[in-house]
């Protein structure tokens, strides 16, 4: 049995079935000593059988000319032709998940980037919520019965006092939240809400330095509507196919409450 030194690198060789044979025995037993990378395994495994599942529909589909050279860097795109520029990443994060999770998030992150960050924030969060907010069984990472937990790691992680809002007034109950990449290095953290017919709203936080600014976003091809603020270091996003009236007072609401909670 081959011994040598794991690392997180492997866990996206052994997710790929890149792994040497030879290794896989050392790359368990290594798994079973060390929890942190047992649960890392774990949740990579769960956020690629999530990905497959949002995009069942076209995963077998051809990818099309212009989005894959646009992928590989053989023709430019316009932002006024691709306002929808999440869309993209989408596309190029179906492309490469096949090939990987590490893959997935390096496609979320670091295509059809511009200076526009409140705009990247939108298409961030709006990404996060059509892969997360249609999985059944996969799409926390950590349920709202262990909500104490759940706002100490996020906050943690994302380095910022985040407590979840509680949009009962709304109509909506959390569900529970997840940790994601944000930016080329950044995190970001994301709390679920369900209804009682079963609609979903996501709420996508990390951190901004210096900017201000408020606003809504939409594809020019539809989907989910962000609304989204950035402001006392909070970049935030409100997610949902919510009619825009509603989905505004639920953003205002969440955003009172995060922002009370700095001073709680």
């Amino acid at each position: 049995m081959t011994r040598r030194d794991f690392s997180e690198r492997d866990i996206h060789m052994a997710l790929d079935g890149e792994l040497p044979g030879e290794e896989r025995m050392a790359y368990d037993a290594w798994l079973e000593a060390n929890a942190e990378m047992k649960a890392k395994a774990a949740r990579y495994t769960a956020d690629r059988a999530a990905l497959r599942s949002a995009f069942a529909g076209v995963l077998d589909e051809p990818v099309p000319a212009r989005l894959r050279q646009a992928l590989l860097g053989e023709t430019s795109v316009k932002a006024t032709a691709w306002r929808s520029r999440w869309w993209l990443s989408a596309a190029a994060a179906v492309v490469l998940a096949v090939g990987g999770l590490s893959g997935y998030v390096a496609g979320i992150d670091g295509i059809g980037k511009t200076d526009n960050d409140d705009d990247q924030i939108a298409e961030q969060a709006i990404a996060a919520h059509v892969i997360y907010a249609a999985e059944k069984r996969h799409a926390v990472e950590v349920p709202a019965s262990d909500k104490d937990h759940l706002q100490t790691w996020l906050s943690n992680r994302v380095g910022l006092k985040l407590v979840a809002p509680d949009l009962a007034s709304e109509g909506f109950e959390l569900v529970g939240g997840r940790l994601l990449p944000a930016g080329s290095q950044g995190k970001a953290a994301m709390l679920l809400y369900e209804d009682a017919k079963g609609e979903r709203i996501s709420l996508f936080v990390t951190a901004e330095s210096a900017e201000t600014a408020k606003g809504t976003y939409m594809a020019e091809t539809g989907g989910p509507e962000a609304v989204y603020w950035l402001d006392k270091g909070y970049a935030c996003a409100v997610v949902g196919s919510l009619p825009p009236e509603r989905l505004s007072a639920v953003a205002k609401s969440a955003y009172g409450q995060l922002l009370a909670g700095i001073s709680s």
